[in-house]
């Protein structure tokens, strides 16, 4: 269960406001808010000093209509069933408002991947995948990275699937290293989906996203990239906070040096350009966008009261909780969900099966021009739909999602 309760009941309530407003049939609804598949197994790794250890690892399929279930493996000593499904419906619904042809899935081994040796990590990560390998493969389920897990372990997953069915299988996984098939862009999707998105909504609220002023929560994959993204459209970065600590100048952080010293210190804690910074001090800045990349249930009733940014883009899954939405909302802060707003990685991830499984692959200006086309319509559908149905994004992502899996479930029928 998660601090804020189960995360997999905020998903339903998001969902249950939708399907309402859709008119969703009673049958649909009941096939659509349960998982199709939950695996939950033991991994028994020998670790370094010779002991067995023995990690419990996940799989949930959500939801596999539109195509083969896709979503990412995370390594964290919180992953929890709870979790796992709910972000396996997210990624359902995330799918489906990106209009690719995927179903929802995750993955996740309660571990500490800090503590555990690349030995070890290897280890833990071919056992877990020998333990899914029926349930997994490019036409059933594609995994990807997530927390904690990169394209070194996607290799590992690559490789052990590989030796098990005596060929290579470059599409059984996404974000690979670029020498077994991954594709160009690919690092920098989710984080260029954010600042498209962040940009759009700019446009559509009227202010320039040239001097606007920006807050990031999370400075990882996603938070550095839409960071530095955004600082080349002119926005200015003025905090960023981490797992250890932060940094505020009112006058735009140096990106370039900034970079180098989260590179350098593995945090953006203690940079010499800027202010220490709490999380807290960081969600009541008065700034036009906040993106809070970092992990679930971080904008909740305690701290949302005191935001003050015109926009949130979650670039993060699940970063503000149900209720705090509904204040956000309520207050006029136009909130960005996270299944548009960080669906650039998912969408580049199937760029990447697509050239996997047609042996061809596309230039990086390539790439990152189709997911431009893909995003902006993604975003345009959402806030069509928000305002034909007087709602806001979160609702509205969630009617084109339910709306384009409900539909096709019904064309295929039930099999009885």
């Amino acid at each position: 269960m998660a601090e804020h309760g189960s995360i997999f009941e905020a998903m339903l309530q998001e969902f249950d406001g939708a399907a309402r407003l859709l008119k969703l049939e009673p049958g649909i609804w009941k096939i659509l808010t349960h998982p199709k598949r939950q695996i939950i197994v033991s991994c028994p790794v020998q670790m370094d000093n010779g002991d067995i250890e023995v990690f419990t690892g996940y799989r949930v399929q959500y939801n596999i209509t539109l195509g083969p279930a896709k979503g990412g493996i995370r390594y964290h000593p919180d992953v929890s069933l709870d979790e796992v499904t709910a972000l396996a419906a997210w990624m359902t619904w995330k799918c489906a408002v990106a209009h690719i042809p995927f179903g929802g899935a995750k993955g996740g081994i309660v571990c500490d991947p800090t503590r555990m040796s690349k030995r070890e990590l290897e280890a833990l990560t071919r056992r877990y995948v020998a333990e899914i390998i029926d349930a997994i493969g490019p036409e059933k389920d594609v995994p990807a990275p997530d927390v904690n897990t990169n394209d070194q372990i996607m290799a590992w997953v690559m490789d052990t699937y590989s030796m098990h069915v005596g060929h290579t299988s470059t599409a059984v996984v996404t974000g690979k290293p670029l020498e077994l098939g991954g594709s160009l862009g690919r690092r920098e999707a989710t984080g260029r989906g954010v600042m498209i998105v962040t940009r759009e909504a700019a446009r559509h609220l009227g202010f320039d996203i040239k001097g606007a002023a920006i807050a990031i929560q999370g400075f990882g994959n996603v938070g550095s990239v839409s960071a530095d993204l955004l600082a080349r459209l002119g926005a200015k970065i003025v905090a960023v906070t981490d797992w250890k600590g932060g940094t505020y100048n009112a006058q735009g952080l140096d990106l370039g040096r900034l970079l180098d010293h989260a590179r350098e210190h593995a945090t953006v804690d203690g940079f010499p350009g800027g202010e220490p910074l709490t999380n807290e001090q960081l969600f009541a800045l008065e700034v036009d966008v906040l993106i809070p990349a970092a992990l679930e249930n971080q904008i909740t009733m305690d701290n949302a009261p005191a935001v003050r940014a015109k926009v949130v883009t979650e670039g993060a899954n699940g970063p503000t909780t149900p209720d705090a939405h509904k204040l956000l909302h309520e207050r006029g802060i136009f909130v960005i969900p996270d299944i548009l707003a960080n669906s650039g990685g998912v969408t580049t991830s199937y760029f990447e099966w697509v050239q996997d499984r047609y042996g061809y692959f596309w230039e990086e200006d390539e790439v990152n021009t189709r997911l431009e086309k893909k995003m902006c319509e993604a975003f345009d559908d959402v806030l069509q739909t928000s305002l034909k149905y007087k709602v806001d994004l979160r609702t509205s992502a969630y009617i084109v999602a339910i709306s384009r899996v409900g539909t096709v479930t019904k064309m295929r029928g039930m099999y009885a």
